[in-house]
């Protein structure tokens, strides 16, 4: 009795397979379509370069590492998200600057604007990453070609003060979990970004990325998984997104190294109010939508028009 009925159950399923098969390949076939056709732009992408690549991999083999990842992340960023980037002449060909930047819950932004500053500048802009990072398995030889500190501030002024970029999130963890699609500074009294660039004697740049919170969104605002941050520091919420929307990045003109202001003043200066930044809402409809940053992918109007 027990064999039949398992033998009924085997020919429905293979009924079924019989059945949705057929469409399930129609729907994936598509798809690897689509992959093969975004791949083969990506080539493209990195083929154009082949000169530059030439050049660099002749000159340092990091270099050449270097400039090969930035070409696919610039690739992937102008393929997947149509990234722009406005007032690049900002940042120095030559010389120290100290660029600060929302952190979304995911800083593709940040890789991308890496990229762009490899590629059109032609120098490597070091950067601050949280403790965790530097836990990941597999992460270091990445940390450290691309120079990634952990960021206590005599580093950080040491970098600066050697004529390097380098580029801070104030906002941290804490903001890429807990912010949301309304775009708050999560930033509480974290000055040591100010202190840093007064130290060095070097201009803040701002930095924000337009629909960032629309790419990638975290479930952060879920009081569970703010309590496990506070109580245990695990930064577990989940992030979820991935979408294909708009990314336009925007650097704001340099605030110069100015002796008579505080750490409190010069950090009041970038970030505005606590809350919200005027920089920000310049650049950002909010609260963030996923389905008009989508359309924004077909249009090319920016929100100060």
């Amino acid at each position: 009795m027990g064999l039949g009925k398992a033998e009924d159950y085997l020919s429905v399923i293979e009924y079924l397979l019989w059945v949705f098969t057929p469409l399930a390949v129609v729907f994936i076939l598509p798809f690897l379509i689509v992959i093969l056709l975004y791949l083969s732009i990506l080539f493209l992408h990195v083929y154009k370069r082949k000169n530059q690549l030439k050049e660099a991999y002749c000159n340092n083999l990091w270099d050449g590492a270097r400039k090969t990842l930035a070409t696919l992340w610039d690739g992937h960023g102008a393929i997947w998200h149509g990234y722009e980037i406005h007032g690049m002449e900002k940042i120095p060909d030559e010389g120290a600057a100290l660029i600060v930047y929302y952190h979304g819950a995911i800083p593709i932004d940040y890789y991308y604007f890496l990229a762009s500053v490899i590629l059109q500048k032609g120098r490597t802009c070091h950067s601050v990453a949280d403790h965790i990072v530097f836990k990941v398995p597999g992460f270091k030889p990445l940390l450290e070609v691309f120079s990634v500190m952990h960021g206590p501030q005599e580093e950080c002024v040491r970098a600066l003060r050697s004529g390097h970029l380098l580029g801070i999130s104030p906002g941290g963890v804490r903001e890429a979990l807990f912010s949301d699609e309304t775009y708050p500074l999560i930033w509480g009294t974290r000055r040591g970004f100010a202190q840093v660039a007064i130290d060095a004697r070097v201009p803040i740049i701002p930095m924000f990325t337009q629909n960032l919170r629309e790419g990638f969104r975290s479930l952060g605002t879920l009081k569970f998984f703010r309590w496990l941050y506070e109580r245990f520091r695990l930064p577990v919420a989940p992030i979820y997104g991935g979408f294909p929307v708009k990314f336009r990045t925007y650097l704001g003109d340099p605030i110069p190294y100015d002796p008579s202001i505080s750490a409190v003043e010069l950090a009041d200066k970038v970030c505005g109010s606590r809350r919200s930044s005027p920089f920000i809402d310049q650049h950002q409809r909010i609260p963030g939508n996923v389905l008009r940053a989508l359309l924004e992918r077909f249009h090319t109007k920016h929100k100060e028009e």
